[in-house]
């Protein structure tokens, strides 16, 4: 469902993304994770057709990103918690002009589908800048399903929400997922979170992707009990039991170190802002 090969982007003399590649198969959920300045949100923002890589090839619903974006944009969607909608609308309203430019047919209708089950119909008819930060996260994820995507892009899908709203989320994404086949990328550092959404995860640090796997590979090559640990470890590059470091992970098989005195550690960061 997505393909991407050899992508590259540069600002200059910065290269963001240095020439990454990787698949997210049909009707599955794929991790994008890494910290500061891995290229997370800047790969997303290609996808989406946002910016234009410097290099390299983007398919999604086997579809060329690059010359035929019109074709895949309206079977697509993005949420982030980065991204507003318009303060000055009601949020019922913000739904009815993305459900017009998506050209969702009956657009009353959709609408009160996902408010009664994003938890919304309350809030519908509130200006969405007087909106908490979790409740415009609801309304974000409730803007991204209006078309009924086929992929979905998520970028801190559950930020900000306390743990019960995020366990519903998280619920109704994977229900929605399960009726409708629907792909999905996701950009989180919430780590119990991809534990329990992905079947793939591909770790960037600076702009390269340095390892992959599926969350219980990843445990087991590490030697971690933990998604948390993992991430440390190659955000750190710290060093393995066999010699190496965690910069070789897409080079070979490795084991973890184990260092029981980090076992509670946590890392994550914000992500840059995607337009």
């Amino acid at each position: 469902m997505i393909e991407v090969r050899g992508l590259h982007k540069s600002y200059g003399a910065v290269e963001a993304v240095k020439g990454i590649s990787f698949e997210v198969r049909g009707g599955t959920t794929t991790a994008l994770l890494g910290g500061n300045g891995a290229g997370k949100t800047t790969t997303l923002s290609m996808l989406l057709g946002v910016l234009t890589p410097s290099a390299g090839d983007i398919r999604i619903l086997g579809e060329d990103m690059l010359r035929h974006r019109h074709r895949v944009l309206p079977r697509i969607n993005f949420t982030s918690p980065y991204v507003d909608l318009p303060k000055r609308l009601t949020v019922r309203e913000n739904l009815r002009v993305y459900a017009r430019l998506y050209g969702v047919a009956d657009r009353v209708a959709r609408i009160a589908t996902l408010a009664a089950e994003l938890d919304l119909s309350a809030l519908l008819d509130r200006d969405y800048g007087k909106l908490s930060a979790g409740q415009r996260t609801r309304v974000s994820l409730a803007k991204a399903l209006l078309n009924e995507p086929e992929v979905l892009l998520l970028d801190e899908p559950t930020a900000s929400l306390d743990p019960d709203v995020g366990d519903r989320m998280r619920s109704h994404l994977e229900r929605y997922q399960k009726r409708s086949g629907c792909t999905m990328l996701l950009a989180s550092h919430n780590m119990s979170e991809v534990e329990r959404l992905c079947d793939d995860v591909i770790m960037l640090r600076e702009g390269e992707v340095v390892d992959q796997g599926s969350p219980q590979a990843l445990l087991a090559r590490y030697g971690r009990q933990n998604m948390d640990e993992v991430f440390l470890d190659v955000a750190r590059q710290r060093m393995l039991a066999n010699g190496g470091s965690s910069a070789d992970a897409n080079g070979g098989d490795m084991l973890a170190e184990r260092d029981d005195s980090r076992k509670d550690g946590r890392g994550g960061d914000r992500p840059e802002e995607v337009l």
